[in-house]
């Protein structure tokens, strides 16, 4: 360990309840919040619900066992704890974000906003008790950003995909929400290997930049044409973009090289 492997336990015993919390938090909002959704004259919203509410949840589980295993990491002091209960942690602030919207909008309680925050000190500890130098946290943390924001951009694609009648617009949804999916699955990859410093991150990063921009700017122009307003599928693409460009300069190759992810 290159850290406090004591506090490395603590946190990793934190996060394995943090996600029962956060998966019994899913569970108790999944109904209540489609039912809301189809009594506002949203069912498109409602199915959204249905779908993703139980994607989050599935991946909640997993991280829990993956923080169970980072505690047991810690507990025999095994180098790679810290590593894993990042990763659990990375997925906690994905599946605690998108389940406050929902609810709110239509006036619930959102349960796993305090959780979001819980899962973000967390996913902090973690790479302190890793020491993780702060240059690599700040990059990771943007990357962090757009994996979320680009996953939002996909389950947005599934309402709009239910609601908006032109056709061309139809298969837009359709072509592009599996892309945003996959892009934020490369971006969470770029935030692991990243920390792992492999040889091929920057080429990752490239490629989770491309599908953010790929899936997300056509759904935001489109957007932008029918309503002639600047629309919410534009951050992710924009900062991908932003990571794009950062990380094809010389010297973010040299940072992610040589910063030791210890």
């Amino acid at each position: 360990m290159k850290s406090n492997p004591k506090l490395g336990l603590v946190l990793a015993i934190l996060g394995l309840l943090t996600g029962l919390l956060l998966a019994y938090q899913i569970a108790s909002i999944y109904q209540s919040t489609m039912d809301g959704k189809i009594a506002e004259g949203r069912p498109d919203e409602g199915i959204t619900v249905q779908i993703v509410f139980a994607i989050l949840g599935w991946l909640t589980l997993a991280a829990a066992a993956l923080m169970g295993m980072a505690a047991y990491g810690f507990a025999t002091r095994q180098s790679w704890a810290w590593f894993w209960g990042t990763v659990a942690a990375t997925i906690y602030m994905l599946t605690a974000f998108f389940p406050i919207i929902p609810p709110a909008s239509v006036g619930l309680p959102s349960p796993t906003a305090p959780t979001f925050g819980l899962a973000a000190i967390l996913w902090f500890g973690m790479l302190i008790v890793g020491g993780v130098a702060w240059k690599l946290i700040a990059l990771t943390f943007v990357a962090g950003i757009a994996y979320v924001l680009t996953f939002m951009d996909g389950v947005a694609c599934i309402s709009r995909y239910q609601t908006v009648p032109d056709a061309f617009l139809h298969g837009l949804y359709a072509v592009t929400q599996m892309v945003n999916w996959w892009g934020a699955a490369a971006w969470a990859v770029f935030i692991f290997s990243a920390l792992k410093r492999k040889p091929w991150v920057v080429p990752l990063g490239v490629f989770a930049a491309l599908m953010s921009m790929l899936g997300g700017f056509p759904l935001g122009i489109s957007d932008v044409i029918r309503l002639g307003r600047f629309s919410m599928f534009l951050p992710a693409p924009l900062i991908s973009t932003a990571l794009l460009i950062y990380l094809v300069l010389p010297g973010t190759r040299k940072l992610l090289q040589k910063t030791d992810a210890g």
